[in-house]
């Protein structure tokens, strides 16, 4: 089968396509596009909803047709739509003509390319970058009669985690960090697709400390990389920033108390002092965030016997926390496997979506859900499913 994925739920535009054996778990990676918004957003320092929303509308149809035309699936060939599904699909860019624009001329210049399914990222993630993903997923579904296959966000962080090592080789119960600029959780797995949410941040996620903390040291965003490199060359024991919430019971993480205690530090301190001890003030921070993570996920492996752990989101990268949780559960809980993938399947991508679709259609986990039901689901949880 042929699964095309649509990824728009913060600020990087994705397109892939995946070719699979569902008898086999033989998964092949025919593409896999993302087109960045980063040097739009460093201004801001931050994502903007509304700038997002606008960059996925001018980016969609042009590496829809790029990711198509790598694979040789993109054959002109004039054609036109009944009217019946002309004014449906109109229906779904109600708020949103630039992108029916842009994907009229596409649908008209272009045949239908040989797909099996469709999946878009409903959520969770930002409202106005979602929709525009889903709204175009719906129309690329009703003019070429392919079903759609709406994704959880999260649920796609960890599965990308099973293209190296496929669910039926896996050992449960599974235990997974999800960790990136927006969402921190801990999830278990007891089984495929059977999820419970144990632990998650009661305000900022670790990815934006690192980004508010980092623009505190005057790193432009995203953050993250960047102290992680500075960090290589500092003194992680440079300042003993706090560990939030380290020894709650729960399994819930903060790290807004520990952005206000870098701001307090830095605030009687001038720019040479910081420029001066930059690498140092990354690896404290660095440290700081990474223990509060690892020592949680520790804590969680043992009280549920995880015989897996995944790391899945964009600081899943970061290679001190790979290195922390590697060392500490070899000394503490061994006999625990660690899955964790490349940095580009780590950030959003749409491998992960269709990837996900593959093993929700191979479990028989795909509801059928009528087009105009599928839309956005901004704050959903991964909770039991």
């Amino acid at each position: 089968m042929r699964i095309l994925g649509i990824e728009t739920s913060c600020d990087e535009t994705g397109i892939s396509l995946i070719e699979a054996n569902s008898s086999k778990y033989k998964i092949k990676t025919l593409v896999n596009l993302v087109s960045s918004q980063v040097q739009i957003h460093k201004k801001w320092g931050g994502v903007v909803p509304g700038l997002a929303k606008r960059e996925h509308q001018k980016n969609l149809i042009p590496l829809l047709k790029e990711a198509l035309g790598k694979v040789g699936l993109l054959k002109k060939e004039k054609n036109s739509l009944n009217t019946e599904k002309e004014k449906e699909i109109e229906g779904f860019f109600k708020k949103d003509p630039i992108l029916l624009k842009h994907l009229r001329k596409f649908l008209k210049n272009y045949q239908k390319p040989k797909l099996d399914y469709l999946a878009v990222t409903a959520g969770p993630g930002l409202e106005p970058a979602l929709w525009t993903g889903i709204n175009l997923a719906r129309a690329l579904a009703l003019a070429w009669s392919v079903p759609l296959i709406p994704i959880n966000h999260l649920e796609a962080h960890i599965f990308i985690n099973f293209l190296k090592k496929s669910p039926e080789k896996i050992k449960f119960p599974v235990l997974a960090l999800v960790v990136s600029g927006g969402h921190t959780q801990l999830v278990l797995m007891p089984k495929l697709f059977k999820y419970k949410t144990i632990g998650e941040t009661r305000d900022d996620a670790a990815g934006e400390c690192f980004d508010k903390t980092g623009r505190l040291l005057g790193i432009d965003y995203p953050a993250g990389p960047v102290i992680s490199k500075l960090a290589e060359k500092g003194d992680e024991n440079f300042v003993k920033f706090p560990r939030p919430m380290i020894s709650s019971k729960d399994f819930d993480f903060s790290f807004s108390g520990l952005k206000t205690a870098v701001l307090y530090y830095l605030r009687d301190k001038d720019k040479n002092f910081i420029k001066r001890h930059k690498k140092d003030l990354a690896a404290s921070i660095q440290k700081a965030i990474v223990e509060v993570l690892a020592s949680k996920t520790l804590r969680a492996a043992k009280k549920y016997k995880a015989r897996t752990l995944i790391l899945g989101g964009g600081v899943a990268s970061n290679k001190l926390l790979q290195k922390e949780i590697e060392k500490i559960f070899k000394t503490e809980f061994s006999g625990v496997e660690i899955l964790y993938s490349r940095p580009e399947l780590n950030t959003d991508n749409a491998l992960m979506v269709a990837l996900t679709a593959f093993y929700r259609i191979k479990y028989k986990k795909v509801k059928n859900t009528p087009l105009e039901k599928v839309e956005v689901k901004a704050d959903c949880l991964l909770d039991e499913s």
